[in-house]
């Protein structure tokens, strides 16, 4: 099985939900619901990189070893690199960043990021998607869309509805049915990092792509460096942005117990 460390970014600040990391679902935080589920994944270790005392204090008591990292961080990815660097993981080594609002995510998701990017020795990064045909999600921007080549690399993430199927979308009508067989995938928002990758990507200036898009992850591609992509055949349950997410997540919980 492939080595590799589990690192959760958990800030308690948030603009659209305050202290979320430590949020309840079936008495104990969020976070540690993460933490436990990346535990069942085969991981070597898992850590809480975080800025903030409480959720050091919260995780630590469910047996859960917290890292400090600084509160000047600009993204989780900063923070994850600042845990690397703390661990003294080498260059070759994996670590999988997943994120401290996602309370459901399968462990055989973040086995299988890790896997994909052992395999693949030309990227530095691995993040995952999975098939979607439906038009309305084809569509949307809140949805990133990401093309492969014909080795599971990422092509390019987009909010846009990529790939375009010109000959059944051309007109005033727009984005309406996919077409059978277009290769539409989700982008689900997991990495793995080549540890070595991380030193260097911290010095990454960003691009224009990101900027536009708002998808921090072009900036690898824009540097031409390579993302691997594991597909999966199944959908990502959903993380909590809102207390609304909050409450619908507590009833996903509440059901598969």
């Amino acid at each position: 099985m492939t080595p590799f460390t589990v690192v959760i970014p958990a800030r308690y600040a948030s603009s659209r939900f305050p202290g979320k990391a430590l949020a309840d679902i079936g008495g104990k935080p969020m976070v540690v619901h993460v933490a436990e589920r990346a535990a069942l994944s085969g991981a070597q270790a898992v850590y809480v990189a975080t800025d903030d005392e409480r959720i050091a204090t919260a995780v630590r008591s469910y047996g859960i070893e917290p890292i400090a990292t600084s509160p000047e961080h600009a993204t989780g990815t900063d923070r994850i690199t600042e845990v690397a660097q703390k661990l003294a993981l080498a260059d070759d080594a994996i670590v999988v960043n997943v994120q401290g609002d996602e309370p459901l995510i399968a462990p055989g998701l973040i086995a299988q990021v890790a896997a994909a990017l052992a395999d693949a020795k030309g990227a530095v990064v691995s993040t995952a998607c999975h098939p979607i045909s439906d038009a309305a999600e084809i569509a949307s921007p809140n949805v990133v869309k990401v093309v492969l080549d014909s080795r599971g690399y990422a092509l390019y993430f987009s909010r846009a509805p990529i790939p375009y199927a010109r000959d059944s979308w051309s007109g005033a009508t727009g984005v309406r049915e996919a077409p059978a067989g277009l290769p539409s995938y989700r982008h689900i928002g997991i990495y793995g990092y080549r540890a070595g990758f991380l030193k260097t990507y911290s010095s990454l200036a960003p691009s224009p792509l990101e900027g536009f898009e708002a998808l921090e992850q072009l900036r690898v591609l824009w540097h031409g460096y390579r993302i691997v992509v594991a597909i999966s055949e199944t959908a990502a349950p959903p993380g909590v942005d809102t207390p609304e997410d909050l409450e619908k997540v507590r009833k996903l919980g509440s059901g598969s117990r």
